[in-house]
């Protein structure tokens, strides 16, 4: 899954909002801009901000991002990352239920995210070590595709929380838990480098159908 940064993202827009309406409220006059002017701003302003957190879920900035003319490159990293979990988990033969793509298209299907791959959940969290060793490549193939392709992951840290708590469930020491997951991402690399083609020609087809504002 591609992190969303939403957290300091909303906190950021929010300061920039208060920045903002001081700086309006405190040089405005100076600059000469008028006071009915100065009250229609901070208005706007406040008025995004309920809006964002009403309709988008605080993460209204990243639609916006995502919609702009620079905001194709955006998506595409999202695109990789979730076309190496798909990638890899047909390989491994694990059901894929829905990849997202995006922002608006997490938000339309109810998660805060910037990008999702969902799987059918297993049917019991204590796997053979074959099948953790299975997910243990599906789950940081989207962290190895965006290193394959721009030379280090943004995204990926639910990712590793959820192959930590399977291994942490499944009665397998620290060790042994840590090998495999280095074993199945120098694995998966490999994969992904020998099959870079594949991986453009998936992330392509993702972002074609990633909804964007405005599209």
């Amino acid at each position: 899954m591609a992190d969303a940064g939403e957290g300091s993202t909303g906190a950021l827009r929010a300061g920039l909002v208060v920045a903002g309406i001081t700086g309006l409220g405190a040089f405005g006059p100076v600059l000469g801009i008028s006071a009915a002017w100065i009250v229609v701003a901070v208005g706007g302003g406040l008025v995004l901000l309920s809006v964002d957190a009403a309709t988008w879920q605080g993460m209204g900035g990243h639609v916006m991002a995502e919609a702009l003319p620079g905001g194709e490159g955006r998506l595409r990293r999202i695109a990789v990352h979730e076309a190496g979990h798909v990638l890899i988990a047909e390989q491994e033969q694990l059901p894929v239920e829905r990849v997202m793509v995006g922002t608006l298209a997490c938000l339309k299907a109810g998660l805060r995210s910037c990008g999702a791959t969902e799987f059918t959940v297993p049917e019991s969290v204590r796997m053979p070590l074959e099948d953790l060793r299975r997910w243990s490549r599906v789950l940081q193939a989207g962290i190895a595709a965006e290193t394959v392709v721009y030379g280090q992951a943004r995204g990926g840290a639910d990712d590793r929380a959820l192959l930590g708590q399977l291994w942490g469930l499944s009665g397998h020491d620290v060790q042994t838990a840590q090998r495999e997951q280095r074993r199945a991402r120098r694995e998966i690399e490999q994969a992904l480098r020998q099959g870079r083609s594949a991986l453009d020609q998936r992330a392509d087809a993702l972002l074609t159908e990633a909804p964007r504002l405005g599209r």
